[in-house]
């Protein structure tokens, strides 16, 4: 047990601290950052984490809803600083970024595939930078050192682990110049006929530009699922549960066999896809098995 426990909240930021003897652990939620989407909510192993839909005014946007953290669940084991596709939660132990279950073992990272090649960014090309939604990229001219008659001009900085992997870069940027390949894959639905009169809830809190857009035709919202990234803030602010479809079928990850992965996997997908997952990872191990047969075989 602890020998101290604390909860403070402010406007920034949501902080829980267990103090030991020798260790003093913290989770720190940057409300900047966070979307109130579902991921950590359902990923939480000991359901310490809650969604709280903000009531609203008639005529004013929706807000997006408001993450909660138990104090007496948490066990700062890092789940949800691992699979926030926002990186707006960070765990640490002494004041050090640490991720006992990764440490351990027991779960995988996301894969954040975000390649750059700035050779192809026209010179003072600044669209990149203004492409970003949450303001991840930063655009700046290069030191050349001499070495490369093809050296860039341009320097495209990325924050990749705080990066969604959206994609919309990709698109507004010249071709060639980003390569984003997104690490949550899904499958989103709006029924419009089941949504409410003039109702654009979930647009208004989309994290992504472009994500979901209303229709010039009938005024009701549609998704763009090319650069959804399936993180469910939309749907934790909907107003009517059936209006709203949100399936995660695949998560891109370091790869591990584990049960807490598959449990987690689970909350967040289905057993369905906890199977195929399974069975691929069996697939990889067979081959490499035999792969390594047959090279021991040649030598």
């Amino acid at each position: 047990m602890p020998f101290k426990a604390t909860k403070t909240e402010s406007a920034e930021a949501l902080t829980l601290e267990w103090v030991l003897h020798v260790k003093n652990y913290k989770l720190t939620l940057d409300k900047n950052r966070c979307v109130g989407c579902q991921i950590c909510t359902l990923a939480c192993p000991k359901e310490a984490i809650k969604l709280e839909k903000q009531p609203k005014t008639l005529g004013e946007k929706a807000k997006k809803a408001k993450v909660d953290i138990d104090l007496s669940k948490c066990n700062f084991c890092g789940i949800c600083d691992i699979l926030c596709p926002y990186g707006a939660i960070r765990v640490g132990v002494n004041g050090k970024h640490v991720l006992s279950v990764v440490d351990k073992e027991s779960f995988p990272q996301l894969i954040r595939d975000i390649r750059v090649d700035a050779s192809k960014c026209p010179d003072d090309y600044v669209e990149c930078e203004e492409a970003c939604p949450l303001d991840l990229i930063k655009v700046s001219s290069a030191t050349p050192d001499g070495n490369s008659p093809a050296e860039s001009k341009v320097k495209i900085d990325v924050q990749k682990e705080y990066c969604p992997c959206c994609r919309v870069c990709e698109f507004k940027c010249p071709e060639g110049v980003m390569a984003v390949r997104k690490f949550l894959y899904g499958k989103i639905l709006i029924h419009p006929e089941k949504c409410p009169e003039g109702c654009t809830d979930c647009l208004d809190v989309c994290p992504i530009t472009g994500a979901l857009y209303l229709s010039d035709k009938d005024k009701k919202v549609y998704p763009n699922e090319t650069f959804c990234v399936y993180c469910g803030a939309c749907k934790a602010v909907c107003p009517v549960d059936e209006a709203l479809e949100l399936k995660r079928t695949r998560i891109s990850h370091t790869p591990l066999r584990s049960g807490t992965w598959n449990k987690t996997l689970e909350r967040l997908t289905s057993p369905i896809e906890v199977t195929k997952e399974l069975k691929a990872t069996g697939a990889r191990r067979a081959k490499d098995a035999v792969e390594k047969r047959l090279a021991w075989r040649a030598e």
